[in-house]
């Protein structure tokens, strides 16, 4: 690594900004530009200020989301007691439950790519504020519902609205972040979905005891503040969330339609732009997409294995979300309400505690990302083997349960960071922002399989008795198989193919061009980064 000048040169001050004035930069000759490298030190110092000003955004959002997406699921057993619970009170069947939950993720699956190619022609900011707005929203309108229609029309609505979020927060760091360095920052914010499993199940017991309070029953009491939460937070990330990072010295325009809307101020100024510039310099030459251009990435045969792996694990994530207390209310029949609530919540701390352990472990070691997805689904299918057959011990199956919350926690993460290495070098910004948002929504097709088809949703498989749910638990371990071999697929196609830059992408000019932007960044990612500086 060579020391860096003093005084860098830096880019033309008359560069114009992209589509929407969100900075999207368009140069005509990146491979002219001096190649300049800074102190390593000096770039983390760089990505560390941008880990201050984005993950604990992101946290907070990814964690109100994922309450409001998720608190139907303890909702089925507060109160249940005193019949006070979301299935007595709106006269539901499990049938009506399981399309419920299943809904969302139709409509999730349908709008996850459109709004994900949105995000990228448009502000991110503002999408992704939009986004956590409408999402609160809709869960404050849960507050009203009466009947099982309402409820699977609010579902589907919530899918519509959410979608594009997970896959736009993917997106969105590739804008700040190198591919190899995402995995971290992304189980950095995915921890969020953990704590607020926990929280909803933890809180959901002081929800309870406001059963009655004016006029409301418990569940509808946590509808209503975590709505109104989400939408406060929503509005707070139009000032706080920066847009496209521009080049030192460029000026941001704003389209019209944003020009009503509060500037954010730039995530990085003076030197640090600098040396965000010319480690990343792959994003600020990045140039609008074109439908030629996703085309391509739609072809491309490296989508179905990620596809596979995700739709395994997120299958069962979501499967032990919204059935997780109904899971532990089986183990033990006389287990109250507030116990199951509080019994569920370590499922997610153990969830939590993984990915805080092996995601920045998995970006040290980048190319080895598929072996250490593989061996936490591996984890996974020991806890719902415990589960199932560990029938004469309550506590061991509830050990069961802790297993696959710890399994859980990197998998994701490390799915969506592969994604984005592989499609960013092979198809730049349009094949991260596709290619996330087909793993993840066509992925979702496995929450659909759990939440419609599995548990309450398999009448037979859900008769009271001693082998409950046997059946349910059988084909969660069946995809989890799945995506282990879809991974080793992945690794034995990679081999042959390759990876290397599409020499189908559509230069500006028009012509096909497969140059390939060789930045800081770039040069470092062919090589492992080891144990040293763990924290970076």
């Amino acid at each position: 690594m060579t020391s860096h000048d003093p005084d860098p040169p830096s880019p033309p001050a008359d560069l114009k900004g992209g589509l929407g004035g969100t900075g999207h930069i368009n140069i005509a000759s990146p491979a002219q530009e001096p190649i300049q490298d800074y102190p390593i030190e000096r770039v983390e110092q760089v990505y560390r200020k941008l880990d201050l000003r984005i993950i604990p955004a992101f946290w907070v959002l990814y964690f109100l989301n994922s309450a409001i997406r998720s608190n139907i699921g303890i909702a089925q057993t507060m109160n249940a007691s005193v019949k006070h619970d979301l299935v007595s009170v709106l006269g539901l069947t499990p049938k009506d439950v399981s399309t419920a939950l299943a809904l969302f993720y139709v409509s999730y699956v349908l709008f996850d790519l459109p709004s994900n190619l949105i995000m990228s022609r448009l502000s991110p900011r503002v999408w992704m504020a939009r986004i956590v707005i409408a999402v609160g929203t809709i869960g404050t309108c849960f507050t009203a519902v009466n009947d099982a229609w309402s409820l699977k029309l609010l579902r589907f609505l919530l899918g519509v609205v959410i979608a594009g979020m997970w896959p736009g927060m993917a997106y969105y760091l590739t804008l700040f972040y190198p591919p190899s360095r995402t995995g971290k920052r992304i189980g950095m914010y995915f921890t969020a979905a953990q704590v607020s499993a926990a929280v909803v199940g933890l809180v959901s017991a002081g929800f309870q005891q406001m059963d009655g309070l004016g006029g409301l029953v418990g569940f509808r009491w946590m509808f209503l503040i975590y709505g109104l939460l989400g939408v406060m937070l929503g509005v707070g990330l139009l000032w706080w969330l920066p847009d496209r990072p521009l080049a030192p010295g460029e000026v941001r325009e704003k389209s019209w339609w944003v020009k009503w809307l509060p500037p954010s101020p730039e995530a990085l100024t003076g030197e640090d732009a600098m040396v965000h510039y010319h480690d990343l310099r792959r994003v600020y030459h990045a140039r609008p997409w074109t439908l030629k251009d996703l085309w391509f990435v739609l072809l491309d045969w490296r989508l179905w294995p990620l596809v596979l792996m995700y739709f395994g694990v997120v299958g069962v994530g979501i499967g032990t979300q919204l059935y997780g207390s109904v899971i532990i209310a089986s183990i033990n029949s006389n287990f109250t309400g507030v116990q199951v609530s509080l019994l569920f919540a370590p499922i997610w701390i153990m969830d939590l505690i993984a990915i805080l352990l092996i995601t920045p472990i998995s970006d040290r070691f980048h190319k080895y990302r598929p072996l250490f997805f593989s061996a936490a689904v591996c984890v996974q299918i020991a806890g719902l083997l415990t589960v199932t057959f560990a029938l004469d011990n309550q506590w061991g199956r509830y050990g069961g349960l802790l297993l696959i919350g710890f399994g859980l926690g990197p998998t994701v993460p490390i799915c969506m960071a592969w994604t984005n290495e592989i499609f960013q070098k092979r198809h730049r910004e349009v094949g991260v922002a596709t290619a996330s948002a087909l793993v993840s929504g066509l992925g979702n097709l496995g929450s659909i399989v759990t939440t419609y088809a599995l548990y309450t949703g398999w009448p037979e498989d859900a008769a009271p008795g001693r082998y409950r749910y046997r059946n349910s638990n059988f084909v969660m371990i069946g995809i989890l198989c799945m995506s282990i071999a879809s991974s080793f697929v992945m690794i034995a196609l990679l081999k042959v193919f390759g990876n290397e830059p599409s020499n189908k992408i559509v230069g500006s000019d028009g012509n096909d061009s497969g140059e390939e932007i060789l930045d800081g960044a770039a040069r470092r990612e062919v090589h492992q980064r080891g144990f040293s500086r763990l924290i970076k």
